[in-house]
């Protein structure tokens, strides 16, 4: 008995047309060029671009709803205010700069005691694998397939209240730490977790810091990660679509209790999810 074709086949077939397609547009986010924000910068005028690039990395090239070109970035935590260079490649191989300006943002300062101090201070036998660990973090995270994204309004992976905002500069026990890359979700234990767009897993894993964790590739360098799980319900390779459970909340790895950390990359750089969040936070004002 014939059957239609495998859902492999299926997310393949769209992707493809998603990219091919001329008159597919996307309804942008606003632009916020702030360290942790996107920067959309308008491409009128500009014909054949065949590359864009921030810090020689590739940026996301799209239309808007009215079939306008403008190009994506993700600004880094670490970018500083001023102005700042796009570099555009066009089909005749030639290269221009669109120069523009980053402005200011400041986080807030959070503080967090561990019972754990192993989790503040790894043992030496630990740093080698750590070191491992956030090799192949950054590699999922600045995953980038030609594909374009079936959408740029994300939705929330999990239902729970925000526990941690996106950019809090951290201290562990007093001690400084990263700032804070991503939303933290409370929820329950075994809560399922959803894909916040369709996509393609592009890895998983158990790592020492971030616990079972979960890389989704959504195309032109747009890639979301969930960590802590209590459990993984996919494989890397599987295609999945928004809405799809890709496991459950947990408090595996680094943390006080159980919630989701989500995480949005945009060119290799965490950005504030807000900037793209379909509908606005509970009780979060806009940044």
């Amino acid at each position: 008995m014939r059957t239609g074709p495998t859902k492999t086949l299926r997310y393949l077939l769209a992707t493809c047309l998603l990219y091919l397609s001329p008159a597919f547009a996307l309804q942008l986010p606003e632009n916020h060029p702030v360290p942790g924000g996107i920067a959309v910068i308008a491409l009128n005028g500009y014909e054949g671009i065949t590359k864009a690039t921030y810090n020689n990395k590739p940026v996301m090239l799209v239309k808007d709803n009215g079939g306008k070109p403008a190009a994506l970035v993700g600004l880094p935590l670490a970018t500083k205010p001023g102005e700042h260079k796009l570099v555009i490649q066009e089909q005749t191989g030639k290269t221009e700069e669109i120069t523009f300006r980053v402005t200011k943002r400041d986080y807030e300062r959070q503080y967090i005691t561990l019972k754990n101090k192993h989790m503040v201070n790894p043992e030496k036998r630990d740093m080698t694998r750590i070191g491992k660990e956030q090799r192949r973090i950054r590699k999922a995270l600045a995953s980038w397939s030609p594909q374009v994204p079936e959408t740029l309004q994300l939705t929330l992976p999990v239902n729970g209240p925000v526990s941690s905002t996106f950019g809090l500069r951290r201290f562990f026990n007093n001690q400084p730490r990263k700032p804070h890359s991503g939303l933290d979700l409370a929820a329950p234990e075994g809560a399922p977790v959803k894909a916040s767009a369709s996509g393609r897993i592009v890895d998983t894993g158990e790592f020492f810091f971030n616990g079972n964790t979960v890389f989704i590739d959504h195309g032109q360098g747009l890639v979301t990660m969930y960590c802590h799980l209590s459990r993984i319900d996919v494989k890397p390779g599987q295609p999945v679509h928004g809405g799809d459970i890709i496991g459950a909340v947990g408090k595996t790895g680094r943390v006080t209790g159980a919630h989701l950390h989500w995480s949005v990359s945009l060119n290799d750089a965490r950005i504030d999810p807000e900037y793209l969040l379909r509908e606005p936070l509970p009780g979060q004002a806009a940044h």
